[in-house]
């Protein structure tokens, strides 16, 4: 099988895991009695960023091949989503979890283990392109674009499918069992991952870097990445990648309640939009696979700081669209506006990001680099901005039975105002590598 496609499907896995949960599991913890923690699940895929890839990334450049470090990662996350499905399934569906506390340990070990893999599956795909004399700016965003479409393929069939005693069907619109608002998105998540893991133990083999001089110690502790911040072009870049991940897992928290909490108004409850909300943020993957694949030329003739310029002010209009929409003609327009600028706000940060951090570090440390670059982006970033995001929604909205009610408005103008402010301060004190 051709190289780019084996590496292709490797992607789609990577994200299919994601997608099956990510932006749907909101709608779930609202039925299972995590309604007002939502912040705190999206912010322990944070927490666990900030130490895990990196720490991750340091075995895979010391020890343990990349592709086999990613397939062992899987392999535990797997085995603990699975645990979360049972534990959903055990409490039965529409009723509070007896055991919150182990649910949200067991999640906790899930992503614990998966968010390196975001950064293994780059390290892989980098070094076998690179010992076949690809060119990674050109060919990676092909092949990371089908991880997009793995998300989307996930995202819709979560959407869709149905499990009511015991049979299987797929269906739009209102109907209380469908996996997005059940357990059986994290059975699905959790067998991918495992899916994934056999998959592994089949990729190329990626050599590790050895030295033959003495290493320091900050060598044999992997923490060589951290150098990078010596360099103040590389400092302002991790600064402002933290300052921007503070808007990563934002919608992906709230976009699904906040569209599905229209079913709670009699004059929206009927739209399509308020009941398919998963199925129509997934517009924003869409958008997202088709940006992958505008960024070589952008990369190439911008660079890397009107790259990200272009993600800040996107996220300004992805938070803004939502504060002025509604799931009715013609408002809904601005939701799927909101969902098609997100393919600019996601990708020319964080797979330009990955591109350029691996294009500036030494070979002996590249995925410790790119744990480190996942570490302040889905790490530092996400965790602050998730828990500061959470506490914004609290204050303004309150769930009222199955939805979660409030002045949404002002929740989705203060994110958009924050990355306006994060987008200006770039604009002044980050200097373009490429433009001298």
């Amino acid at each position: 099988m051709n190289l780019k496609v084996r590496l292709s499907i490797m992607n789609f896995l990577e994200f299919a895991v994601w997608g099956a949960y990510l932006t749907c599991m909101g709608n779930y913890l609202g039925k299972a009695g995590l309604g007002e923690q939502i912040a705190w699940f999206y912010a322990i895929q944070g927490i666990v960023s900030i130490f895990m890839p990196t720490l991750m990334g340091i075995v895979a450049d010391k020890w343990i091949q990349p592709q086999r470090l990613l397939g062992l990662c899987h392999l535990m996350a797997g085995a603990a989503m699975l645990g979360c499905w049972w534990m959903g399934m055990d409490a039965g569906f529409g009723n509070e979890l007896p055991n919150k506390g182990a649910f949200i340990a067991m999640y906790s070990l899930s992503v614990a283990f998966f968010m390196p893999t975001i950064a293994l599956a780059n390290t892989t795909a980098f070094t076998i392109l690179k010992d076949n004399s690809y060119d990674t700016v050109k060919d990676f965003p092909p092949i990371r674009v089908l991880g997009t479409v793995g998300f989307i393929a996930t995202m819709w069939f979560v959407n869709c499918a149905v499990w009511e005693d015991g049979s299987f069907d797929f269906t739009f619109g209102e109907n209380s069992h469908k996996f997005q608002y059940t357990y059986m998105q994290f059975f699905v998540s959790g067998l991918l991952s495992l899916v994934l893991f056999a998959y592994c133990l089949t990729l190329p083999e990626c050599r590790l870097n050895k030295k033959d001089k003495a290493s320091s110690l900050a060598e044999t502790l992997g923490l060589s990445a951290f150098k990078l911040f010596k360099s103040r072009q590389m400092a302002m870049f991790f600064i402002f990648s933290a300052l921007l991940g503070m808007c990563l897992q934002v919608t992906n928290g709230y976009a699904g309640p906040f569209i599905t909490s229209f079913k709670g108004d009699p004059a929206f409850a009927d739209t399509f939009a308020a009941n398919n909300a998963t199925l129509l943020t997934s517009i924003s993957q869409i958008s997202e696979a088709l940006c992958i694949l505008m960024i070589p030329f952008f990369l190439k003739r911008f660079g890397i700081k009107i790259v990200m310029l272009m993600s800040l002010f996107a996220w300004v209009f992805r938070f803004g669209f939502f504060g002025i929409g509604n799931p009715a003609m013609p408002g809904v327009m601005f939701f799927i506006l909101s969902c098609i600028v997100y393919g600019v706000a996601f990708d020319f940060f964080n797979v330009s990001g990955g591109i350029f951090v691996d294009q500036v570090c030494d070979p002996s440390i590249k995925a410790s680099a790119q744990g480190l670059f996942m570490m302040m982006t889905n790490g530092v970033g996400a965790t602050v901005g998730t828990l500061a995001a959470g506490e914004i929604v609290n204050h303004y909205c309150k769930w009222e039975g199955d939805y979660l009610l409030g002045d949404w408005q002002s929740c989705w103008f203060i994110f958009a105002a924050f990355a306006l402010i994060v987008g200006i301060a770039f604009a002044v004190l980050f200097k373009n590598p490429q433009k001298g």
